[in-house]
């Protein structure tokens, strides 16, 4: 680990010009350190923005959505009574990652901030563009069990690895952030991007910009709902593939439709041409086969994951069959339903 100097800023202009260049902003840390001490990262400075006052509250918005700060813990955001009556494909996604001691210490910012579990990209005595950009991926040719089929580009296959994420996606969450040029929205489908030519930028958010929070729609999807979590084992690991739907339903037709996938590209992964297959349709093998087909549309597999476009498709429907009949995948018990 690299000698760095710490600050604990007072309040969000200090933490946004403490931060520097070559800087990071770190809370619960659950994922910061981890790469500190593997010499993946190598800030100069940490800036502690655990204390700063009012990003630590859940609260409500005049059109009936919720406003989550960055500092509120995961378990706090999946155990909140709002979440779980208004927006439980969120509650039950968090509850799927992580372990307990984890989710109380990860905050709401950091989910959304998380670096990939490539392999390479951990092993700093590996190649890899995403953390030495030019050095090249040793994935696309060597162990890739767990990486993308989807959105990959010559120069990166990881995958993004977070439960809550792919639940905002499919929830069309909007995250604030910070920074010298004030504040400004991101809608969560432009949060995340693909690698393209550039792994090592995860977000588009800038350098020096904090998020301050997540913003949750009007309530939407509380009954036709599932997170389907696809692991190699049932306790904590990160997902193959995790698939979160939500749907409105009209007795057996599907009125609306959301869904994103996990474990399967740099980003959640959404194609919303997908999603407009199944509206006005009956719930059914042929609506979920044509959804799955679409969103799958260019996966291509690189040798060990091959399996997962497979898994993936069947993951689709199932999760949309769970959805449609108000039968959402348990937490508790992680068997598939």
């Amino acid at each position: 680990m690299e000698r760095f100097s710490y600050h604990r800023p007072s309040g969000l202009d200090e933490a946004v010009r403490a931060v520097g260049p070559h800087g990071k902003f770190i809370a619960g840390g659950t994922n910061l350190v981890d790469l500190m001490k593997y010499d993946v990262e190598r800030p100069n400075r940490l800036v502690d923005v655990a204390r700063i006052p009012g990003l630590d509250r859940i609260e409500p918005l005049p059109d009936g959505g919720l406003r989550i700060g960055a500092l509120v813990s995961n378990s706090a955001l999946a155990y909140d009574e709002r979440v779980q009556r208004d927006y439980p494909l969120l509650s039950r996604a968090i509850l799927s990652g992580a372990s307990p001691q984890l989710r109380n210490a990860a905050t709401t910012g950091g989910n959304l901030l998380q670096r990939t579990r490539c392999y390479y990209f951990y092993d700093a005595g590996t190649p890899c563009n995403k953390r030495e950009p030019g050095t090249g991926c040793p994935a696309r040719t060597g162990r890739n069990r767990i990486h993308a089929i989807l959105g990959t580009s010559e120069h990166c296959i990881a995958t993004h690895p977070s439960d809550m994420c792919v639940a905002l996606a499919a929830l069309e969450a909007v995250v604030r952030v910070s920074g010298p040029g004030g504040e400004r929205a991101i809608p969560m489908a432009e949060f995340h991007r693909l690698p393209g030519d550039r792994p090592e930028i995860d977000t588009t958010l800038a350098p020096d910009e904090i998020v301050t929070a997540v913003d949750l729609p009007a309530p939407r999807f509380p009954r036709h709902f599932t997170y389907l979590k696809l692991r190699d084992r049932l306790s904590y690991a990160f997902a193959l593939v995790s698939v979160a739907v939500g749907l409105e339903m009209e007795g057996e037709t599907v009125r609306d439709a959301r869904i994103a996938l996990g474990g399967v590209a740099h980003k959640p992964w959404r194609v919303p041409a997908a999603e407009a297959l199944l509206r006005g349709r009956t719930a059914g093998k042929e609506a979920f086969g044509e959804a799955a087909a679409a969103l799958l549309q260019g996966a291509r597999g690189f040798g060990d994951n091959d399996f997962k476009i497979e898994l993936a498709r069947r993951a689709i429907n199932r999760a949309l069959a769970q959805a449609a009949a108000g039968k959402p995948q348990s937490v508790a018990d992680k068997r598939i339903a």
